[in-house]
């Protein structure tokens, strides 16, 4: 039997010692993502090296860039945009497919059917073309950029839900509960809403990763986040010539992606069993 640790001795969630791993390390990108400003040894913009893509020492950590930056500043403070992009573009995007998902399951009828189609439409757009599009067009602000991935990723967010809340709905829980008087509100609410909350959990891990990956994708082809501020992809973009001279600037970010997006696949695929199963 596989190892296990007691998160909550009150609440009873035990994870395994691999999902333990995954977690230890999300929350680790998180913390650094809220304090990065406070720890950094440089400011991310100056050049503090004589050399260009230095490499690893006591006083560079992770060696300078290629313009001589220290690239332990510029990777903790890339985490603060790859992770706080990535979160807030996955909140909005779950929890508006979740909402509509579980509405339109209630509902059904005339609603169901053009949210479906419409939302399937947006679906069939492949993701990165959306994206370069929608980037390259508007602009790559901020803001510009948690709304474009929000909107990318809601309708499999919408897809997923209401295909949970279709089948809860055909329950005779939910029919006592119409014949009560309940409303829409109270059945999504109180009868819907708690019995998909795990795989709901399960699906905003994964598409954390895609977008974190998505996002990523976009600052490497120059799309991204924008100079002077630089998440992930944008620096293994700026550091991609150092590539053939094997330079920490460009191998490091790139661990960094890795291991954020791996952990969370960890974390997702050893949930503990009270979190997936509202039953256990």
């Amino acid at each position: 039997m596989t190892p296990s640790i007691t998160l909550s001795q009150k609440f009873g969630y035990r994870f395994s010692w691999v999902g333990m791993i995954g977690l230890s390390i999300v929350l680790f990108w998180g913390i650094i993502a809220l304090i990065a400003p406070h720890i950094i040894p440089h400011p991310v913009g100056e050049i503090v090296d004589e050399d260009y893509f230095g490499a690893i020492s006591s006083r560079f950590w992770l060696g300078s860039d290629y313009l001589g930056r220290d690239m332990l500043a510029r990777v903790l403070m890339g985490a603060r945009y790859t992770v706080g992009i990535s979160l807030a573009a996955v909140s909005i995007a779950c929890f508006s497919g979740v909402v509509l998902g579980m509405t339109a399951a209630v509902v059904g009828g005339w609603l169901d059917t053009a949210l479906s189609r419409f939302l399937d439409a947006m679906n069939s757009i492949p993701s990165k073309l959306s994206g370069l599009v929608v980037v390259a067009a508007v602009g790559s602000s901020i803001t510009v950029l948690i709304v474009t991935l929000a909107v990318i990723y809601t309708p499999g967010a919408y897809r997923f839900a209401r295909a949970l809340a279709v089948n809860i709905n055909t329950m005779d829980y939910i029919t006592v509960s119409r014949t009560r008087g309940e409303g829409i509100f109270y059945i999504i609410g109180s009868e819907i809403l708690p019995n998909i909350t795990g795989p709901v959990l399960a699906d905003l891990g994964l598409r954390f990763v895609f977008i974190v990956l998505l996002l990523s994708g976009l600052s490497f082809l120059g799309l991204g986040v924008q100079p002077p501020y630089a998440d992930w992809g944008a620096l293994v973009h700026e550091n991609v010539g150092g590539l053939p001279f094997g330079a920490p600037a460009v191998i490091v970010p790139s661990l960094a992606i890795a291991s954020l997006t791996i952990s969370v696949n960890l974390l997702i695929d050893n949930l503990p069993q009270k979190i997936r199963d509202r039953s256990a």
